[in-house]
Formats: C-alpha cells, sequence, structure tokens
C-alpha cells in the first residue's frame, strides 16, 4: 500500500531499532524507558544520575551536561558514560532526544497528524489502524517495568488497603474499567469522582492505608494531578498509569506504568492502556487466588438471584 500508512511502517520499524530510538519521531524508546531498560547494569554513580534525571524529568536531563552531574553528585565525565549506556551517540543526541518528549508531551489533536488523509479508502485506515496499535502494543509490554507492575500487583491485593481509582477527562473511563474488575475480586475499591478537585470529603479520609490507581496522559489534567500530590502527602500509595512522556504524577508516584498512545486519528489511544489494565487485572486474579474466585463465586450467585426475582 502506497501513502501515509506505507511511510508509517517504515518509521515504525526503524522507531523500533535499538539503533534509531531516540533520533526519529513515533514509537521509539523514550530517555526513561531506556533508564528503567538499564538500571539492573547501572554503578552506583550512574544509578545517582537516573534518580537525579527521573526525580525531574526531562528538564534535569535538558541542562548541560556539568548541570546534571551537579544535581546527582558526580563528575560530568560520569554523566557522558552514563548517556553512553543508554544507547546515545553523545549528550547532544541524549538531549535532542528529550527535546523531542518535551514537544510530544504537549501534543494536541491540534497538532498530531493524522495517519491517512480525507480522500483515503477505508483499507488503508483499517492497515493504519492495525500498524499503529500492533507497534503501540508491542512497545507497552516490551518496554513493561516488571518490578513496578509486581508492585503494583502487591499494593492492589493488600487486604489492608482501600483502593480508589481516579483519572481525567477521556482517562475516567480506565479508572472505572478497573474498578468494575477490582470490585469483585476484592472488597474496599471504589472510584473517585470524576472533578475529583471538588471532593473534599475524600481528601480528609485519605490516608496510608490508601492505594490511589491514577490515570493522566498528555496534556495532563491539573485537578488529577493535584489530587494525587495530594494524597501522596497524605500518606496514600501512588500507582500511575500514563505515556511515555510521564505525566507529572510520575515525580512522587510510588509505581509508574507506561503505556503507548499513538493513534491512526489525532487523538490518543487507550488501546494499551486498556491492554495493561487488563494485564493487572489478570496478575491480581492470580495472586487473590481462592478468595478471589470466593468472591467471584458469590458475585454471580447475587446475579442469578436478581434475574430470578426480575
Amino acid at each position: 500500500m502506497a501513502g501515509r500508512a506505507g511511510e508509517h511502517s517504515d518509521r515504525a520499524k526503524a522507531d523500533t531499532d535499538p539503533e534509531q530510538a531516540g533520533r526519529e519521531p513515533g514509537l521509539g524508546a523514550t530517555v526513561a524507558e531506556r533508564v528503567r531498560r538499564a538500571e539492573g547494569g547501572l554503578s552506583p554513580a550512574e544509578r545517582r544520575i537516573a534518580r537525579a534525571l527521573t526525580a525531574n524529568y526531562p528538564a534535569a536531563g535538558l541542562e548541560s551536561a556539568s548541570g546534571l552531574a551537579s544535581q546527582a553528585g558526580v563528575s560530568a565525565p560520569t554523566v557522558v558514560r552514563f548517556v553512553a549506556r543508554l544507547g546515545f551517540d553523545g549528550y547532544r543526541h541524549f538531549q535532542q532526544s528529550l527535546r523531542e518528549e518535551v514537544q510530544a508531551r504537549h501534543a494536541s489533536p491540534l497538532t498530531l497528524a493524522p495517519v491517512i488523509g480525507r480522500h483515503s479508502p477505508t483499507s488503508e485506515l483499517v492497515e493504519a489502524a492495525q500498524q499503529v496499535s500492533g507497534a503501540t502494543l508491542d512497545q507497552t509490554f516490551g518496554a513493561l517495568p516488571e518490578q513496578e507492575f509486581d508492585r503494583a500487583v502487591g499494593l492492589i491485593c493488600d487486604p489492608a488497603k482501600r483502593i480508589a481509582c481516579f483519572g481525567g477527562r477521556f482517562s475516567q473511563l480506565l479508572a472505572e474499567y478497573l474498578d468494575l474488575h477490582l470490585r469483585l475480586l476484592r472488597p474496599g475499591t471504589f472510584v473517585h469522582a470524576a472533578t475529583p478537585g471538588r471532593d473534599a470529603g475524600f481528601r480528609v479520609d485519605l490516608s496510608r492505608r490508601d492505594v490511589c490507581v491514577v490515570f493522566d496522559f498528555r496534556r495532563y489534567q491539573d485537578d488529577t494531578v493535584q489530587l494525587a500530590r495530594y494524597a501522596h502527602e497524605r500518606g496514600a500509595k501512588v500507582v500511575l498509569f500514563t505515556d511515555p512522556w510521564l505525566s507529572p504524577v510520575a515525580e512522587f508516584a510510588d509505581v509508574v506504568l507506561p503505556a503507548r498512545v499513538e493513534a491512526p486519528s489525532p487523538f490518543d489511544s487507550i488501546v494499551a492502556p486498556t491492554a495493561l489494565v487488563e494485564t493487572l487485572v489478570a496478575a491480581v486474579h492470580a495472586r487473590l487466588g481462592p478468595t478471589a474466585e470466593e468472591r467471584l463465586r458469590a458475585a454471580e450467585e447475587s446475579w442469578r438471584g436478581e434475574a430470578g426475582t426480575a
């Protein structure tokens, strides 16, 4: 197939190549993803750089090499070695990738070009959607931080914790979807209101016994970020679902689970985030084991009873 979809296919293949990641726009690994992948092999000094970078991402990396070194308490040559370990040709290449991420973070339907044009045939749209969706799923699960994922499962399975899910204008759908499943597997879960900043009662009740599962994707929503920050300050654990460019919530979240959001349209997709939510549900179900099965069985019996009296 000729045209935009074919061009997109070639670009997506290049972006999944580690040698090309960071040089081209599209589905290349972000700097944050590279850091997570490299964590196990970093030296103590390099780990300090990683912490400094992720604590103020991506702004810390847009400073000079000596500036980032000062923040991390290491030497400038150590920063250069760290950048090379991530797979960049040099510090300039590293910063170019971060600048592209800054642009991507602020993208909107008005600035994101669709993969197909107004006169493109349906067959071209279908092929483009298949290519883009497949690439987002491959990239999301290929970059999934397993330790972070396991920690999220552990927090959600903790019977001593209450689970509160909330998101933004569109991502609230994912919060509701996750909660619909979780309430079948364990007690003490609920969805917070779609306008969380207006609920003083919820804020007052937040404590160390809470786990807030937060959904926040680019064009990050201020009230969602502020509520998540408040929950963190009250001692609640924060599990964040976000995009690869990282919501500001990532600065203080206990767990960060990124998912790709590229789509054939100029609107971001929830295909990969939904798949990640469903994977979390599967892991929670497996971890809870018999207790989840008993609760599911009770729910089924309740539904059958309601149907019989209808």
